[in-house]
């Protein structure tokens, strides 16, 4: 037992002198590693470092700034007739209440008419004037006495329109007042005439003059021609 306990030994102490003194070096290994860097003496070993936080996600971007409200567009131009200039001025006094002031402006165009409301000729100059006397004394000073040649010399106009239906609302008008000979006829003719124009009209001025409108017979209101 003691020789084997010894054999044992013997051969431990040689394996440990062949393993440490006679193995070739490793190849992959390298006992001395910093001495065989580039100038060694500048290699610094750092500190590992703690992982960084998370950065921060970006604001959100700025909302847009609101945009102008779109500017509130003029009112519309309306204009109200046609008149004669006898009318014309009627018509004006009647818009007084709406305070208008530069708003309101006249715009005279020539106009054709085919509808008039007129009493028959009377027998020459005198009989016109008669005629012309009686209206007066019934409160109508809108009329005119014809004195161009022709059939229609010495009659008694008393409107001329583009449309019948005015032409008819004139004579109700004045069948109202007591004249029993007026009538109405197509008569072409190109007359003066003017249109009120009201510019830069809000809903209310439009309503207020629709209503002014509808108490005046034979007009109407329409969008400004020019």
């Amino acid at each position: 037992m003691r020789t084997l306990f010894l054999l044992l030994l013997l051969a431990n102490l040689a394996f440990f002198a062949w393993a440490r003194y006679l193995t070739p070096p490793d190849p992959y290994s390298d006992s001395r590693p910093r001495e065989r860097q580039v100038a060694p003496q500048r290699l610094v070993l750092l500190p590992a470092r703690a992982p960084s936080a998370p950065s921060a996600p970006p604001p959100p971007p700025a909302a847009a700034p609101p945009r102008p409200a779109a500017a509130t567009s003029p009112g519309a131009c309306i204009e109200w007739g046609s008149f004669t200039l006898a009318d014309a001025e009627r018509a004006e006094k009647a818009l007084e209440p709406l305070a208008l002031g530069a708003r309101l402006a006249r715009h005279r165009v020539e106009e054709s008419a085919n509808w008039w409301v007129f009493i028959a000729p009377q027998s020459g100059r005198q009989g016109a004037q008669k005629k012309a006397a009686e209206l007066k004394a019934l409160g109508v000073d809108d009329y005119f006495v014809v004195l161009e040649d022709g059939r229609f010399q010495w009659a008694i106009s008393l409107g001329v329109y583009r449309l019948p239906d005015a032409a008819q609302e004139r004579l109700d008008a004045l069948r109202a007042h007591g004249v029993h000979s007026a009538q109405i006829g197509q008569r072409e003719a190109q007359v003066q005439k003017v249109w009120l124009q009201v510019r830069d009209a809000d809903p209310q001025i439009r309503a207020r003059l629709r209503d002014v409108a509808k108490d005046a017979g034979g007009t109407e209101l329409r969008a400004c021609s020019t």
